[in-house]
This record gives C-alpha cells, structure tokens and sequence, in this order.
C-alpha cells in the first residue's frame, strides 16, 4: 500500500515563481513538487532548503494562485519522466505534456530529468559523422557523432529555420538515427514553422518537439531542456540509437535562469547573470556523447543569439569554452542574401579530423576542407586591397581568388531551404569552386587529387 505525501499549508510567501514553504521536514534539494489549489493541481521543484524552510519554484506559474487554499506534498525523489520510443513522433509542451492530441507518454522505465553523473573514463571520444545536408557545415565543420557543436547567431539571422532544417534533413549512414528538438522562448508564429518545418520528419517517428512558448511560465524554459536530453539519453544509451538535440535558443534558457536568480534574491555576477551560469551550462552540454561499450551516441547542437552580436557576452563566452568549436551566422554574408549566412572562416568544428577523410567520409575531405579555407582567406585579402587600389590593378593571380570567392558563394555555400546534399555533392562543389585558380595555388592538395578532379591544365 503506498502511503500518500504529507502535504503542507504553511505557504509563507508567493515570490515571482518561487513559493517560500515553512514547517518541512525530510525534504531534500531538487525533490519534485505537487501543489494543490482550490482550481487544480501544479508542479514544482525544491531550489532550496534551509532547516524547516524550502523554497519551491512553480512550473506552471503562480498566477491567480491564492495561498491561503495552497496546499503542497513532496514525492521524496527528483523529476522523473517516462523514457522510451513513445516520445518519437511526439510534439509536446516543455514539460512533456502532449499537444498533438495523442495521450500522455507512457513507459515502463522511468529517467531523473536532472540526468546522472557519467564517469569520464566510460566515455568513447566522438567519432564518425552526423551528416546535415547543409553544405558548409559538412564540408567544412563537419559535425561529429558525441560533440557539442554551437551555432552563434544575433537577432534577426535565420538561425531557426538553419535548425529546423538540420533537424529535419539530418543522419548517419545505414543506423538508426532520432532527433529530439527543444525550443525555448518561441513566438507562436516560429513555433508554428518550427511544426511545420518538421512536421514530415515527426510523421515518420524519427523526431520529438518539446516547445515552450514566450507566455510560458519562465521556470519550464529551465526543464525543457533537461527533459530533452533524459529522453535522448534514454533513446541513445538504453536502446542503441543515434541522436541529434537541438535546442534552440539557449539564451533564452539562460535568460531564464537570470530572471529565477534574481527572483531568489541571488547575488548577480558579469551582465546580472548568477555565478554558476557555466556550472549550469556545462550540466546541460556535458550529457552528450558516446558510452563505452553501447553503440549509441547523443550530439549537441545548441543555437543561441549573441546580444547585440557580442561574441564576449557570458552566453557565447561561457558556450565556447565548453563546446568543441562554433558555427558563426555573419549579418554581411547574409547582406548579400546567402542562405545559411555563415562565414566559413569564423567557424570551426574541433573534432571533425575524427569524423571526417579517409574511412569516415571521403579520401579528399580534409584536404579539400583546408585547401578552401586557405583561399577564401586569400580571397579575403585580395577584396580589401582591390577596395584600396580598384580591381585593375590586381595581379591575375588575385583576379582568380576573387573569381574562386565568387564561385565558392553561389556554388557551394548559397543552398536553399528545403535542399538537401549529401556529402559527395557538397565535396564536387568544393572543386568546382577551386577550378577558379591555377593549378600552382592548390599547394594543399595532393597532386594526384588535383588530377583527377581537375585534370593536369593549369587554369
């Protein structure tokens, strides 16, 4: 027979989102929450105990909520939630409640939303590569199966349709590969292209949307996130499937936790952040990867929008030091109306040497990658000295790098949409846009390479 939660009236104090509960005994941090009122019932999480005080932050909000009629009962253990296929297909608010119309999730395991600590000698570094379609993250910050990979945007770039289109079009070769999409402080018109965007990939049950609107309740922004990741841990770890998370955007999350902090009465550090903004980033970017011995593994891909394009704002400070790389979203790339608007040379993905070239891609990779990366640098330079002394007075040699930038653009880094390219067409673009220089420029490349690509003429 199980015996039902003492339940509490001694509600001492409503602040923003945080209820402030007195006369508690056996009552732990993170311990999960049922507050019972006179029109329903709404949840909660323990931030904080001290003696016989413990200081609940509201899920759903404290609107309308009338203390005197409160009453709150602790489960004695963190967030919990149902783990298992039944999340594929699923769209859902940020706590996991259906709103496709379908029942609740249902599961006979259950997961610690919180997540587990992971012991670091169990992991598996990254390896092979998560293929997204999209050119210029492919061929050139290729995404690794186990990695962090950031996209560093500011207001007003797509950077939620480069997601949602990741998230629709993204795989791995010949296993079984799921995405689950956590966005965070949508519009209802975003999140209504977000359904649509995906709505394909989550018919055929490879995908799990978690959307928390901008009128939600400030504190689920915090769990939807971590409810993402329980369920990819779950999907990845327990039943051996590839997963892609995206989460969108996280300086919404982190604003978020700003609002909760200063709610709590938080001392506030750099940009009224509270002081374990990291600690609470790294709790969250840290839970991807691969397990020894279990074939499955979980990727990252937080999107996030630097506030007035601050890369040094703590949000993409703090993201780059935990994360393996970044892809940067530049407003003069997409000025010249490119889409996805990231500037290659701007963008790096640390690991991709061990997911990408010979036996993971293809033989070329990773010299094509360096070899396209070293013009467009060079390019870079002949743009801003034909701005000094006009194109003419350019060297033929200068006149081609432009010619290459040029190719490069339309060829290779403009895309649309809805296209998708696999990783053969996205590299037959790359020489394409090489065959703009002589052949003497390609010092990166092997010659046999070059040859057989580009035949033995020197352009």
């Amino acid at each position: 027979m199980t015996v039902p939660p003492v339940e509490y009236e001694t509600v001492e104090e409503l602040r923003g989102p945080l209820l402030v509960v007195r006369g508690v005994q056996g009552v732990g941090w993170d311990e999960y929450a049922r507050i019972r009122t006179g029109t329903g019932t709404r949840h909660g999480l323990v931030l904080e105990v001290d003696r016989d005080l413990a200081v609940v932050q509201l899920l759903e909000g404290s609107e309308s909520l009338d203390l005197e009629s409160t009453r709150i009962g602790f489960d004695g253990e963190p967030l919990h939630i149902p783990v298992g296929p039944g999340w594929l297909g699923r769209i859902c608010n940020g706590r996991g409640e259906p709103l496709d119309g379908g029942p609740p999730i249902l599961a006979a395991e259950r997961a610690a939303v919180a997540g587990n600590p992971l012991n670091p000698t169990w992991r598996d570094p990254p390896e092979q590569a998560v293929l997204t379609g999209v050119s210029v993250i492919d061929g050139l910050t290729t995404l690794v199966r186990g990695q962090k990979l950031p996209v560093f945007s500011v207001a007003g770039m797509p950077h939620l349709e480069l997601a949602t289109q990741i998230a629709a079009q993204a795989n791995v070769q010949d296993e079984p590969f799921s995405v689950v999409f956590a966005a965070m402080g949508l519009t209802a018109a975003d999140a209504d292209a977000a359904r649509d965007a995906l709505e394909r990939r989550s018919a055929a049950g490879e995908l799990t949307l978690l959307l928390n609107l901008a009128d939600d309740p400030v504190v689920e922004r915090l769990l939807t996130p971590r409810l993402a990741l329980t369920i990819a841990e779950h999907l990845a770890h327990d039943l051996g499937r590839h997963l892609l998370v995206v989460m969108a955007d996280m300086t919404s999350y982190c604003e978020a936790l700003r609002e909760v902090s200063a709610a709590r009465g938080e001392i506030p550090a750099r940009r009224a952040y509270p002081g374990y903004l990291y600690s609470d980033l790294a709790s969250l970017y840290e839970r991807c990867g691969r397990i020894r011995g279990r074939p499955g593994s979980v990727t990252l891909l937080p999107i996030l929008t630097m506030p007035a394009g601050d890369i040094t704002h703590p949000v993409p400070d703090l993201t780059g030091y935990i994360t393996e790389g970044q892809v940067l979203l530049s407003p003069d790339v997409a000025a010249r109306e490119v889409y996805p608007p990231v500037d290659p040379l701007a963008s790096l993905s640390r690991l991709m040497r061990r997911g990408a070239g010979p036996g993971h891609t293809r033989a070329d990779h990773l010299d094509l990658a360096a070899q396209v990366l070293a013009a467009l640098d060079r390019a870079r330079q002949a743009r801003e000295l034909a701005e000094l002394v006009g194109a003419d007075a350019l060297s033929d040699t200068d006149r081609s790098y432009l010619r290459f930038e040029h190719t490069f653009t339309d060829v290779f880094l403009n895309q649309r949409r809805d296209e998708t390219r696999s990783m053969d067409d996205t590299l037959d673009r790359a020489w394409r846009s090489l065959a703009e220089l002589p052949r003497r420029e390609l010092t990166m490349l092997p010659a046999a390479q070059v040859a057989a690509h580009l035949g033995d003429r020197d352009g």
